[in-house]
C-alpha cells in the first residue's frame, strides 16, 4: 500500500526560525541625540538548524543558502519587530533604521532603536543579556530536499536547503528555539511524493527485467 501524501493544512503561513548568539550594543551621540544600536547576525548561511518536525511529525534539518533573501533585501521593505509583534515596530529598511548586509557568514543587521517605550525596553533587555537571540519570518519560494538515515533504527531525516525566499521581518526574541507549531513545509510533502513515485518506477523496472530473464 502506498503512503498517503500529507498536505500542509495552512501552506500560506509564514515560517519562523530563530538564532541564538550574542547581540552587540552601542550608544553614540548624533545631533544632540543618543542613538542606541543593537547588531549581530539575524541569519547564518549554510549552517544546520536544530532538528525540527513538520506538522505531521517527520524530522528534518534546514539550511539557508547564501543570499537566499538577496531579492528581499534589495526590495527594502523589511521590518524589525519586538518578538514578532507587528504592533511593536523597532525599525525598517525603508528609512535605514534597520540595515542589513550579507557576508560569507550570514545576514548581519544593525538596528537603531526608537526612543519609545518598546525601544527603551528592548535596549535594556539586550544590554542586560535577558534577550540574546534573533528570529526571522520568511516564506520559501524555492528549496531543495534530500533524505538521510539516522541512528540504529535508520529513522529517516530530511534535509532542506532554502535557495530563495521572501524575508518579512527580523526580531529580537527572549526564547530562541524552533517551535514545532511554526514549521509547515508543503515542499516536504512534494519531495516525499516524488521520491515515492521514483521508488515505484524502480521496482517496476526491476520486475520487468526479472521477468525477461
Amino acid at each position: 500500500m502506498s503512503k498517503i501524501t500529507k498536505k500542509n493544512p495552512n501552506p500560506a503561513t509564514p515560517e519562523v526560525r530563530h538564532l541564538t548568539g550574542a547581540l552587540e550594543f552601542r550608544e553614540a551621540e548624533q545631533d544632540g541625540k543618543t542613538i542606541r544600536t543593537i547588531a549581530g547576525y539575524a541569519i547564518k548561511y549554510e549552517s544546520d538548524s536544530v532538528v525540527m518536525r513538520d506538522w505531521y511529525g517527520d524530522e528534518f534539518v534546514e539550511q539557508i543558502a547564501k543570499d537566499a533573501f538577496a531579492e528581499s533585501v534589495r526590495a527594502n521593505r523589511i521590518k524589525a519587530l519586538w518578538s514578532h509583534d507587528a504592533s511593536q515596530v523597532l525599525g525598517s529598511t525603508t528609512n535605514s533604521t534597520l540595515r542589513l548586509t550579507s557576508d560569507n557568514t550570514g545576514l548581519r543587521f544593525e538596528l537603531d532603536l526608537p526612543d519609545t517605550t518598546v525601544g527603551r525596553d528592548a535596549w535594556e533587555s539586550v544590554k542586560r543579556g535577558d534577550v540574546d537571540g534573533m528570529s526571522f519570518g520568511f516564506r520559501s519560494k524555492k528549496d531543495k530536499w534530500s533524505r538521510e538515515e539516522r541512528g540504529k533504527d535508520k529513522r529517516p531525516l530530511y534535509r532542506r536547503t532554502v535557495l530563495d525566499g521572501e524575508l518579512f521581518e527580523v526580531s529580537p526574541v527572549a526564547f530562541p528555539a524552533y517551535p514545532e507549531t511554526d514549521v509547515s513545509c508543503r515542499s516536504l510533502d512534494e519531495y516525499r511524493a516524488r521520491t515515492q513515485e521514483a521508488e515505484r518506477e524502480r521496482r517496476k523496472r526491476k520486475l520487468v527485467l526479472e521477468a525477461e530473464l
